[in-house]
């Protein structure tokens, strides 16, 4: 098959041919039909991840077909469209026997645990605990689009950070996750602060349903951004989500909150970028809450597609570009800018 394999960190990856994946005892082989090309596989080139082995194939947003089926999967043919969590679980452990498969102790994760979809065959254990069957109307890019970033603000939006009608809601980068949270927080009725320091994000985060748009580039520092939010928003946000993942971001999130109010932190937060200045002052004297969230269990994707359903979220219309295969280093590297040209999620097409 061909993939996009990564022999050095931060060398840009090359696609070459490697061996076809094998389908493990109780997983199965997926034929990648899309791809997302996400910020967290710009950080697995960077060498973010500890868990990363060279040479490697990131991606973990992806959609396609079963090719093959390992011994002891029940349920599952060949030729069925699914997708997975970015998150996949063993679906036997304390965790996963509480629903909590997101935080599985015995997790793997394609594109940095284990190769990912950055090619043209994709392996996937424990089928049964992970695989999600895909609605006949929904294309590929769609459910491309709607893997990690989606499902992760969905957690953050719906369910760590509690949003609903009425409340401040802050999102601190709009990319991927950011205008997912966005499109989410003002579906159930929130007022969207969307904070990002490109201008096209910001007019997206508009189209997408919020209210006000900031830009973070203005300010001098967090501390400044933050009560510039709290301005706008009457003493603060009832929500705020890091959506980006860097201290200054999340400081300036936390920040923005009002008493009794709820940070949630989404974005990746590599240790090699230091440790965010979060004002404890304000969490003590505000009780505020800070959370995490860590992707979103496979048996939580009916209410997510649900939701959509019910709320006509386009999510075509999150996909800002859409490429091919041997596109995907470009993109990579496209992503050293801080201020991107374009906004949306990219996709990666395989025809």
């Amino acid at each position: 098959m061909r993939a996009v394999v990564i022999q050095e960190f931060g060398v840009l990856p090359q696609v070459v041919e490697v061996p076809d994946p094998v389908a493990p005892p109780g997983g199965v082989v997926i034929a990648v039909e899309a791809t997302g090309v996400c910020r967290s596989d710009w950080h697995t080139w960077q060498g973010h991840d500890e868990a990363v082995k060279l040479p490697h194939v990131a991606g973990h947003e992806l959609a396609g077909r079963i090719a093959a089926v390992g011994a002891g999967v029940r349920g599952w043919e060949v030729g069925a469209r699914v997708t997975v969590p970015f998150v996949c679980a063993c679906g036997g452990c304390a965790q996963c026997a509480r629903g909590d498969q997101q935080i599985c102790d015995d997790e793997f994760q394609p594109g940095a645990t284990h190769w990912g979809s950055f090619a043209e065959l994709v392996a996937i254990e424990h089928a049964q605990a992970n695989l999600v069957a895909l609605p006949d109307a929904m294309s590929a890019a769609e459910a491309a689009a709607l893997g990690c970033r989606f499902g992760t603000a969905f957690r953050a939006v719906l369910r760590q950070g509690g949003v609903r009608a009425g409340q401040w809601v802050s999102v601190y980068g709009c990319g991927g996750v950011g205008i997912s949270a966005v499109l989410l927080a003002a579906a159930a009725g929130a007022k969207v602060v969307a904070v990002d320091v490109s201008p096209a994000a910001r007019a997206l985060a508009e189209r997408s349903g919020a209210v006000l748009s900031v830009d973070a580039g203005a300010f001098d520092g967090p501390e400044a951004l933050a009560e510039h939010v709290r301005s706008l928003t009457g003493g603060g946000t009832h929500v705020s989500l890091d959506c980006l993942g860097s201290p200054a971001t999340c400081a300036a999130s936390v920040g923005s909150l009002r008493k009794r109010g709820r940070h949630v932190q989404a974005g990746l937060m590599p240790p090699a970028q230091g440790v965010a200045p979060i004002p404890m002052h304000r969490v003590i004297g505000g009780e505020l809450e800070i959370v995490g969230i860590h992707g979103l269990q496979a048996h939580e994707y009916p209410e997510l597609l649900s939701v959509v359903e019910r709320s006509g979220i386009d999510l075509a219309g999150l996909i800002g570009t859409r490429i091919g295969l041997d596109d995907v280093p470009a993109a990579l590297a496209a992503m050293n800018d801080p201020v991107p040209a374009r906004a949306g999620v990219t996709v990666v097409e395989f025809r």
